[in-house]
């Protein structure tokens, strides 16, 4: 299937969402049939994991009003109103500088987004405790307020080309409150991935700017593609791939090319996931939305191949394990355990959410998938899991160094 990998139209191909759930059907197929190494799918269960998920939307939205699965909602943990006070902070600012430090913000809390371990955060602005991606999240937003990632002590509310690339391990341990006994779970991966963040900057100035580059700029080069003031969200996906494809470490690099996600499985060769970047890009849209962009084509994007989701369809019996070892052992992420587990999940979510709207009565536009994953198959994912597991960890342990879970 990837004989002819190193033309740029097959590089192209593999930064597509079409190739992600291409790739992801042919290995739901071999499951289908029996086929895969290491998992079974049991459709019988489709139902039951649908019921399951929309118990939780009615339990956070009753009226089933469901805002996008984005990092936004992290930052708001525990009800707490931080993204008042944010606007409050930048009230002085134009709507587009506003949407400007919103995509700072965005963009380096996601890349710090991955699983923490037993790791927490206390919140001195409010006494409380978080964990997990809310803790991530209400941390980086306190270091973002704080202007840790800007090099102007006067502009503190952005991050800047120099600001990422002044960053050290002590300066993130710090705004993490990371210790000997309150460890973090791969904080120099995500290290890594800001500073290279840093350097990107750099490399694409017409997505980035060119005399004060910022992660930010990246709003005017988007505002610019819109037409009739609407943008395609894989526009915006295309833009995070071509702009920050270069941070990712360890990846695959063919004819010069980092492809990111993207991992081997010995039936179907390569398979995209672009986990991250689709986690980002669904986290850029409401600020666009909020400079009156009508985001189009939301579904073209995929469900999030993370051990949420596909913890859920382990956990309720949509996918099952061919081998009880599974269970016992720890995997790296381009493991094949791992490759097929994420493949089935993509996919499953698409038939989780069909099968959703059509309990429901709701059509795609009314309820699209990145609202289905908010309301939703994540946090459901993590029910259940909890209900099954001292500290809800996932159903298979996975080796993080912080840039893909």
């Amino acid at each position: 299937m990837d004989q002819l990998i190193e033309s740029p139209a097959a590089i192209s191909d593999l930064r597509s969402t079409g190739a992600i759930r291409d790739r992801c059907e042919h290995l739901l197929a071999m499951a289908s049939d029996d086929k895969l190494q290491n998992f079974r799918c049991d459709f019988e269960r489709l139902a039951t994991v649908a019921d399951y998920t929309i118990e939780v939307m009615r339990e956070q939205y009753p009226d089933l009003q469901v805002p996008f699965h984005s990092r936004w909602r992290h930052f708001e943990a525990q009800g707490v109103p931080r993204l008042a006070e944010l606007d409050a902070k930048l009230a002085l600012l134009t709507p587009i500088e506003q949407a400007a430090a919103k995509f700072d913000l965005a963009i380096v809390s996601v890349l710090l987004d991955a699983g923490a371990g037993s790791w927490n955060y206390h919140e001195q602005e409010t006494g409380l405790d978080f964990q997990r991606s809310e803790g991530l999240a209400v941390a980086s937003f306190r270091m973002f307020c704080q202007g840790a990632f800007a090099s102007n002590p006067q502009q503190p509310l952005c991050a800047t080309q120099k600001g990422l690339s002044a960053l050290t391990p002590e300066i993130l341990a710090l705004g993490f409150q990371v210790s000997a006994t309150n460890p973090l779970v791969g904080i120099s991966g995500r290290l890594e991935l800001l500073q290279k963040l840093g350097q990107c900057l750099l490399a694409y100035p017409e997505l980035f700017g060119e005399d004060y580059p910022r992660p930010g700029n990246l709003v005017y080069y988007l505002v610019n593609k819109s037409q009739n003031n609407t943008l395609a969200a894989v526009t915006v996906f295309q833009a995070i791939l071509q702009g920050l494809g270069d941070i990712w470490p360890g990846r695959l690099v063919i004819a010069g090319v980092n492809l990111g996600d993207v991992w081997h499985h010995p039936a179907v060769g390569l398979v995209p996931f672009h986990k991250l970047s689709q986690w980002l890009t669904y986290s850029l849209l409401e600020p666009l939305q909020a400079l009156g962009l009508q985001i189009t084509g939301l579904d073209a994007l995929t469900g999030l191949p993370e051990y949420r989701n596909g913890g859920l369809c382990l956990d309720l019996g949509l996918i099952t394990a061919k081998n009880s070892d599974i269970w016992h052992s720890t995997y790296t992420v381009d493991s094949t355990v791992i490759v097929e587990w994420r493949a089935l999940t993509v996919v499953l979510l698409d038939r989780i959410a069909a099968t959703i709207r059509e309990k429901l009565g709701m059509s795609a536009a009314e309820l699209p998938l990145v609202k289905i994953l908010q309301g939703g198959t994540w946090t459901a994912g993590r029910k259940i899991a909890a209900s099954l597991r001292p500290g809800g960890i996932p159903p298979i342990q996975i080796k993080s160094d912080g840039t893909v879970f």
